[in-house]
């Protein structure tokens, strides 16, 4: 296998998010710390005839970020995902010029692109004929047209591409495009995820495979996404798009730009299992979080907090768990667990995009935010689950982990930068 360059060190620079939660950094990491949920009953369609009837929605102007006319014939995923991007490379002071647009890469996924477009264009073809289906709508609702689209906007030509993954997209991107400048096969990427998976269809079909979650009997909508408690029941879906500037530290040093943390290991490894069940003891993700830190020599017991996967789900957070515990081994009860999702309900493809931004966030302002809904132990999980309010704490190294539809795991690990 060949190894990369760890004498190249990788920051991040630049952060940009459209959330339920806010659509700015400074507004999501608020609502983090404060605990505040966006978590409401869905509007997007008519809910009724449905047991589950929460999503995490966004409402955001499109309009701001991308030429109107181009913004109406593209899937809101893809709008989401060039906000965040144009959101990350502003925050991060890269100018892209003629000099240094080609020695930079975006690596940026959706783990289903457009669904919306489909079913919009199959409608069309059955109410007014084939003649008025969109010539535009095949190019705008592949996977990766996000990536293109935000190369197109920031005029960036270099490494180009989406890695798919289902719900463990984002994190794989983020790896991927750390793994990229360790190579040394660009300066600096775009990298993230993005996804509108709020179809009504798609509510269906995960409604039918029985993976929804209810609100505790008795409390508001917002109590629906619980993990790691003994009464979850099922995650709620969620909609948004999470970015980040990657750099040569080198790079970013000689040109005076802000770090908020080092991406420091990386990890990715397969069930070979089932397509929706994850495997036994959680042993896919075991070993992509045991390959992050081995493979870039992270001391497990230097890692402080793990934003996890934790979807709420009964066997999901279980078996999620039990790969912590094998892992972290006597360290795991020193390991504090911020599940986000908790707040934003599960953002699929985005969800490690997403959640690798509060991971960032959380070692730069060296807190740890608190997962809502946490109030009933489960004896065979017994993690450190941060709950009531957010913790402020030492925290060197954080893991951020997802576990994807397919058996797809991957882990990305930060470290607390240290001018040295």
């Amino acid at each position: 296998m060949r190894r990369p360059d760890f004498s190249r060190r990788v920051a991040v620079t630049g952060l940009g998010v459209i959330s339920p939660i806010g659509q700015d950094i400074e507004t999501v990491w608020s609502n983090l710390v404060r605990g505040n949920s966006g978590l409401r009953r869905i509007t997007r369609w008519d809910p009724a005839p449905y047991e589950a009837q929460v999503a995490g929605e966004v409402e955001f102007d499109a309009a701001a970020w991308m030429d109107f006319k181009a913004a109406r014939r593209t899937d809101r995923n893809v709008v989401m995902g060039v906000a965040a991007a144009k959101q990350a490379l502003a925050d991060s002071e890269l100018a892209i010029t003629p000099e240094n647009r080609d020695d930079i890469g975006v690596i940026f996924g959706s783990g289903a692109g457009g669904p919306y477009l489909m079913m919009e264009n199959k409608s069309t073809w059955d109410s007014k004929g084939a003649r008025s289906v969109s010539p535009f709508f095949i190019a705008n609702m592949l996977p990766d047209t996000a990536s293109g689209q935000i190369a197109i906007e920031t005029g960036i030509r270099g490494p180009n591409m989406c890695v798919v993954t289902a719900c463990s997209t984002g994190t794989h991107n983020i790896g991927e495009a750390a793994e990229g400048i360790r190579r040394g096969d660009y300066v600096a990427a775009l990298t993230g995820a993005t996804e509108n998976p709020l179809h009504e269809l798609a509510h269906i079909g995960f409604s039918n495979m029985r993976g929804m979650g209810m609100p505790r009997p008795g409390e508001g909508v917002e109590s629906v996404s619980r993990p790691f408690d003994a009464t979850r029941n099922g995650f709620v879906l969620g909609e948004g798009a999470g970015a980040m500037m990657l750099e040569d530290l080198e790079h970013a040093r000689a040109r005076g730009a802000k770090v908020y943390a080092e991406v420091v290991g990386y990890g990715s490894a397969a069930d070979a299992w089932d397509l929706i069940q994850p495997v036994e003891k959680g042993d896919g993700i075991r070993r992509a979080m045991l390959q992050a830190l081995e493979r870039h020599g992270v001391p497990a017991d230097e890692v402080d907090l793990i934003n996890p996967h934790g979807t709420s789900t009964p066997l999901g957070d279980l078996r999620e768990a039990q790969a912590i515990w094998s892992v972290f081994g006597d360290h795991t009860p020193k390991v504090a667990i911020s599940a986000t999702k908790s707040l934003t309900g599960h953002l699929m493809g985005a969800s490690g995009a997403f959640e690798g931004v509060a991971t960032v966030l959380s070692v730069h302002h060296q807190c740890a935010p608190a997962t809502a809904n946490y109030r009933d132990e489960d004896p065979e999980i017994a993690l450190d689950v941060v709950h009531g309010s957010s913790r402020s704490m030492p925290i060197r190294y954080a893991m951020s982990d997802n576990i994807g539809l397919g058996g797809h795991n991957g882990a990305v690990i930060f470290k607390r930068y240290e001018d040295d």
